[in-house]
């Protein structure tokens, strides 16, 4: 059954929501307009257009989760991003891994946020919100999903399609109505929580943006040049808040989930966002210099407005296809280029004439004093546009290529072979400059500064600072120039704005979040330093063998290959391979896969035995068991050099997309995470091959050899059920009991099965495999006359992974630091949020 109404009601919605939206943006313009009649009526109008384009977007946002949650495999979105095997948390993953969704989600927070500034903004409300929503007007334009009769136009792509509509399959020209059983699922690199969370934290920041935007175009649209930076600086806070956790969430699930050793690969798609990230925040410090002095406006207002256009950038980026074949997780091309060329160009060209129109009415910023804040604040956001340059210039190769080819131009540049060293070797110098001016700016900020004072402010921090560095020098043993001059440049940042907090406890603990944040910023600094600089591979092959000539040198020389159930050293560790594990949906843990049988259905497994975690069973034999099918687990017992034992989970996938992809397991601890992920594994795919069976001739109680291990027939005993076997009345089972003594004193039971069917005159087995031993033994036939069975072995490889294994010293420094940017950012908000309040109360907005 094809579900039709609930797209209908969906796409209904955004019609709605376009044109709502379009109706707030003239309301609010006129409202705006200082030779309106009755700008009261029109801002009542712009509140309740707005107020319906807000609703609309939700009832879209309910539409498509409503399909997503109830399986409408009808529809293209529901059936190319989920399944029936999800979970509900992983069901809001797939809301927005496509396109559609991203950008819904994108709009609802702006629309969010512009029904708070409905309430809050006060005079600002009408041009900012006639800014907002146009905005919104691009935005919802990229769900539309409609064609302009005529011209054959198509404005954007609906996530209420059916499959029908876009796919040519066969199956739809004989039965239009075909629902397909089950979706394509999600990619399983985003079945982590962390991307639960993660790009609904990114959008809002992509959302916050627009309210400093928003807020610097309605001053310069209004004339009030400087008059939108206090009530917008408390925005531009939030914005660079919430976009940098973002940008950590990323980087901390990268870190979890992906196998390039780290949080950050200097992917375009991650250097998409750090760029406008880097520019949001140079534009902040213009914005607190203007509220102390009332300069810097120029700076502040070409700030915000080229960060804004630095997302709608990014946004062309990773939306277009562009960076389709130099980025691992960019969009693909959904015809939307063109569209999000026109919504780039619309501010660009807004944007421009504005600041072209009011350049020579805003106030300039004075000659200033070396010895002045404004110098070497402005020396810090020089440093950080360097920065976003140095790393927006190669990232936009692939578009230089694609302008040279619309001029027959085949320009053919290649990104950066080796991206990681490429941009470190810039990154790192202007990392030294940023914590050198953080740490030293703080001085000039609370306290009138000249020579003399300089010396004496810094004198301390300096020593203190020195002491410090040189300590960790003995102690990490840092010999690498550029990272010795890093390290003493983000200690001394650390320890000087460690005393700007000392001398503020005195004053106002309100005015601490700038230390803090820089705090949080140089620690950060340290931790990616050590966690990355001095990352150590611990897994070399020691064996004077080669694994394969068909791998990669890096995995001949920096892995470890471990045999099942073999111990095997590794440095300090000694490591013992266990097995395969699943992951089911209704049972906590992992669950191991030889307590499992396969079905015919990929996710759907029977136990061959009970399961029980922490005391609690959660199933029985014979139950059945759904699991993700697409993760297998790898078990991997550590000991340590003191005995302590600990257990990795390293996971693998063989994606029919996306080939092998190992995610790591890692075991953290104070000094360093111990970084572990499988690099080969054995083609789950690929069956078994065994050796051709011997026959053995036994009687209960011989003894005899199973794969050079003393094995004994202990007993035979007829059953009644069989796993996977129905039985009649009349058929007869029986099951052999093998014991079999492995090394280390070991043992392992194999029971094969011997099944007589009388009324069919058949007879078969059920053999036994045991996976440590990698035989499989079966029973195929009972000698009554001299009370004997044969039993047959057959041998295959054993099982085994490679594994590559890294310390990450001090890693915990750069999530320490993260927490701290988080709480001092903070801080700053509440402060500028209340400052602002008590002036509207005044009447001072």
């Amino acid at each position: 059954m094809v579900h039709e109404w609930i797209g209908q009601t969906g796409h209904f919605f955004v019609v709605i929501a376009f044109v709502a939206a379009l109706w707030a943006t003239w309301n609010y313009y006129w409202a705006s307009r200082k030779d309106t009649v009755d700008p009261a009526g029109w801002l009542k109008l712009g509140r309740i257009s707005f107020g319906i384009h807000s609703l609309a977007l939700f009832g879209v946002v309910a539409s498509l989760f409503f399909i997503i949650y109830n399986h409408y495999f009808e529809y293209h979105y529901a059936w190319s991003h989920s399944s029936r095997s999800l979970p509900v948390h992983y069901m809001i993953s797939c809301f927005w891994e496509g396109q559609e969704g991203s950008f819904l989600i994108w709009m609802f927070w702006q629309a969010l946020l512009g029904l708070i500034l409905m309430k809050f903004a006060g005079k600002w409300e009408a041009p900012v919100l006639a800014v907002v929503a146009f905005v919104q007007v691009f935005l919802v334009s990229m769900i539309l999903g409609s064609i302009i009769p005529g011209l054959d136009l198509k404005i954007g792509s609906s996530p209420f399609m059916l499959l029908r509509d876009v796919m040519e399959a066969p199956v739809f020209a004989l039965n239009p109505d075909y629902v397909p059983e089950d979706g394509t699922g999600l990619n399983p690199l985003l079945q982590n929580y962390w991307m639960v969370i993660h790009p609904p934290t990114l959008f809002l920041g992509f959302a916050l943006t627009l309210v400093p935007f928003a807020y610097c175009i309605a001053g310069l649209w209004k004339k009030q040049h400087s008059d939108w930076i206090r009530p917008a600086l408390s925005w531009t806070s939030a914005a660079a808040l919430v976009l940098g956790v973002g940008i950590l969430m990323g980087a901390y699930w990268a870190y979890e989930t992906l196998n390039f050793g780290g949080y950050w690969n200097w992917d375009p798609v991650e250097n998409a966002v750090y760029v406008p990230w880097l520019v949001l925040v140079a534009g902040l410090h213009m914005m607190i210099i203007n509220r102390k002095n009332g300069t810097a406006v120029k700076p502040a207002v070409l700030f915000t407005i080229v960060m804004f256009l630095l997302i709608l950038y990014s946004t062309f980026l990773t939306r277009s296809g562009i960076l389709g074949n130099s980025s691992v997780h960019s969009f693909t091309d959904l015809g939307l280029s063109g569209q999000l060329l026109l919504y780039m160009m619309a501010f660009v060209v807004l944007a421009g004439w504005l600041v072209a129109r009011e350049w020579k009415n805003m106030p300039s910023t004075a000659e200033v004093n070396v010895y002045s804040r404004e110098f070497w604040i402005f020396i810090g956001a020089t440093i950080l546009s360097l920065m976003a340059f140095q790393v927006l210039v190669p990232t936009s190769i692939p578009v230089y290529n694609s302008i040279a080819s619309w001029f027959g131009i085949e320009l053919n540049m290649a990104p950066p072979a080796n991206p990681e060293v490429f941009y470190t070797n810039f990154q790192l110098w202007f990392a030294v400059g940023l914590a050198l001016l953080s740490g030293t700016a703080q001085f000039f900020w609370w306290q009138k500064m000249d020579l003399a004072r300089l010396k004496s402010a810094l004198v301390l921090p300096a020593v203190v600072s020195l002491i410090v560095a040189s300590m960790a020098l003995i102690a990490l043993d840092v010999k690498e120039p550029k990272y010795l001059v890093l390290l003493v440049a983000a200690i001394y940042a650390v320890v000087s704005n460690f005393f700007v907090l000392l001398g503020l406890k005195h004053t106002n603990l309100k005015l601490a979040g700038g230390s803090v944040a820089h705090i949080g910023i140089a620690m950060i600094l340290l931790g990616i330093l050590f966690s990355s600089g001095y990352s150590k591979v611990i897994s070399q092959n020691s064996s004077g063998l080669l694994y394969s000539r068909e791998f990669a040198d890096e995995v001949n020389q920096e892995n470890v290959l471990l045999w099942l159930n073999e111990p095997q050293k590794m440095q300090q560790y000694q490591l013992v391979y266990k097995g395969q594990f699943l992951e089911a949906n209704d049972a906590p843990g992992y669950i191991h896969k030889q307590l499992l049988r396969p079905t015919d259905k990929p996710d759907l497994y029977i136990a061959r035995g009970d399961y029980y975690y922490k005391g609690k069973k959660y199933f029985g034999q014979g139950d059945s068991v759904q699991v993700h099918p697409e993760n297998t687990y790898y078990r991997v017992e550590y000991t340590d050099a003191g005995g302590e034992k600990f257990t990795l989970f390293p996971r693998a996938q063989v994606n029919p997309q996306m080939g092998f992809i190992a995610s790591p397991d890692i075991f953290r601890g104070v000094k360093s995470d111990l970084y572990t992920h499988v690099s080969v594994v054995p083609d789950p795919k690929e069956p078994l091959k065994w050796s051709e069976a011997e026959d053995q001739k036994i009687k209960i109680g011989d003894k005899f050899f199973v794969n050079d291990y003393v094995a004994v027939l202990e007993g035979l005993q007829q059953v009644r059920e069989v796993e996977g076997v129905p039985l009649n009345e009349t058929d007869i089972a029986v099951k052999a009991r093998i014991r079999i003594m492995a090394e280390g004193g070991s043992e392992f039971f194999a029971e094969p099965v011997y099944i007589l069917k009388m009324d069919e005159k058949t007879s078969g087995n059920l053999p036994a495999v045991i996976d440590d031993l990698a035989v499989k033994l079966s029973f195929t036939a009972i000698h009554p006359e001299d009370d004997s069975i044969t039993i047959s072995q057959s041998k295959t490889q054993k099982d085994y992974i490679i594994l590559k294994a890294m310390e990450k010293p001090l890693i915990n420094i750069l999530w320490t630091g993260t927490l701290l940017l988080v709480v001092g950012f903070g801080i700053a908000i509440y402060r500028r949020y209340s400052e602002y309040k008590l002036l509207q109360k005044k009447g001072q907005d």
